[in-house]
């Protein structure tokens, strides 16, 4: 009987062994042929030589279409021609499909290829190992995160995608029918998330998709996108919040670069791990470095991707690529965070980095009187949120927040151009399918 094996734990000495994966390329000298056969962890080499194989096997492999799925049956060889060290000498195969031609687009070519063309044939342009290497990269963030928050004491919770009202109400939201009634997608388990403060959960974490109904075509946005939203109660400060923002990405980067080193090498990519405390400047202060670069905003304007670049590289400059941009006016954020007494400012922050914002976050408003004040403040009725006004109404002890966009850290994290690069299939204003 023979040993299945695949790239990652075959081994000179293995014997007969069957291997299993897709037909990525095949040279024929006339006397010998190679066949590469690819799988999840990489590629082994079959070698025909024409005259020690079935004639009748030897036509069959050196004719079958590139990533047709075959099963190969052979004797493993000692080799210094290939990068295992080894070799597949076959003496049988299995055809599980027979890949059509053309193909609608190369897997090892060396072309480039148009965005919209990768995403409509996904499933050919995650055969690439580099691009599979992003989501395995992604997975690992996923569990690190994780792995973090566990640690520090956090519940995962799930809360609902269908809701009657958004977080933050405007217009970026995807109206539903509910049966009788008008819905709407989640764009944030914002409220939510405080809501459960009042229950003694008093540190919970979701990841899950949240929607955002941007009519933006950007390289930066997205209509659905995951999010890593985190809520902790009984903080002394927003820097509570941000202290621990900095751990969980401090032990994400870390953990990427041990358990993730054979994607980062096939990506083509060392990422580092920011020095902490990570910086932290104030909105005025990012104002004052964005109009002495050339772009003019005035107190209260929203930094923009082009502001937000401009930081980024005065930052640069510094050596810093991740940082905190704080004491924001308060007129510019939401309803639910807390209003630094006696001045214009707020306790929210962003993080941002290499210019971008990944994500937002602050102290919030535990204070009933004061979270109902806010709300009339920007024009909201408060009888809209009755359920989450009610835990205010209840005893709600002081707490704070974040969320960060999961495409938007691996993104900057591996510098990649595009958003759609880090999501397997992408929403946006023009695309609904695949």
């Amino acid at each position: 009987m023979t040993a299945f094996k695949d790239s990652s734990n075959i081994a000179v000495g293995d014997g007969e062994v069957t291997i299993s994966g897709w037909v990525q390329d095949i040279r024929n000298m006339g006397g010998i042929a190679f066949l590469q056969l690819r799988d999840r962890y990489g590629v082994i080499q079959v070698t025909m030589p024409k005259k020690k194989i079935d004639p009748e096997l030897f036509d069959k492999l050196t004719s079958l279409s590139r990533e047709s799925v075959v099963s190969i049956v052979g004797e493993v060889k000692e080799s210094n021609q290939t990068v295992l060290g080894l070799e597949v000498i076959p003496s049988a195969y299995t055809m599980h499909s027979e890949a059509g031609v053309p193909l609608p687009m190369g897997v090892i070519d060396k072309v480039n290829v148009e965005m919209d063309t990768r995403l409509n044939n996904r499933f050919m342009d995650l055969r690439k190992p580099e691009i599979k290497a992003i989501f395995e990269l992604k997975s690992m963030m996923v569990a690190l995160i994780e792995e973090a928050v566990r640690e520090n004491g956090f519940t995962q919770v799930y809360t609902p995608k269908i809701s009657a009202a958004g977080a933050e109400g405007g217009a970026e939201l995807f109206k539903i029918k509910y049966f009788d009634k008008n819905a709407f997608l989640s764009q944030s388990p914002q409220l939510y998330k405080q809501v459960l403060m009042s229950t003694g959960l008093d540190r919970v974490f979701e990841i899950a998709p949240a929607f955002r109904a941007e009519q933006s075509n950007t390289n930066r946005h997205v209509t659905e996108f995951i999010s890593f939203d985190g809520e902790m109660s009984w903080i002394q400060s927003m820097d509570d919040v941000t202290d621990m923002i900095e751990v969980i990405i401090d032990h994400v980067i870390t953990g990427l670069k041990e358990k993730g080193a054979k994607q980062l090498e096939l990506i083509g990519k060392d990422i580092v791990v920011p020095s902490r405390p990570f910086p932290k400047l104030t909105y005025s202060e990012c104002l004052k470095i964005v109009n002495d670069g050339g772009l003019p905003l005035k107190n209260g304007d929203d930094l923009g991707t082009e502001g937000e670049k401009i930081v980024g590289e005065y930052m640069a400059k510094q050596g810093k690529e991740m940082y905190f941009i704080v004491e924001y006016p308060e007129e510019a954020k939401p309803f639910y965070i807390m209003e630094k007494d006696g001045t214009e400012f707020s306790f929210a922050f962003d993080l941002d980095y290499k210019g971008q914002e990944i994500s937002s976050g602050g102290q919030r408003e535990h204070r009933y009187d004061r979270l109902v004040a806010r709300m009339e403040k920007k024009g909201l009725n408060p009888d809209d949120f009755g359920f989450y006004l009610d835990a205010f109404r209840y005893g709600m002890p002081p707490h704070g927040g974040w969320g960060i966009g999961i495409e938007r850290l691996l993104v900057k994290m591996l510098d990649l151009p595009n958003i759609r690069e880090a999501i397997l299939f992408p929403r946006d204003p023009s695309r609904l399918s695949p």
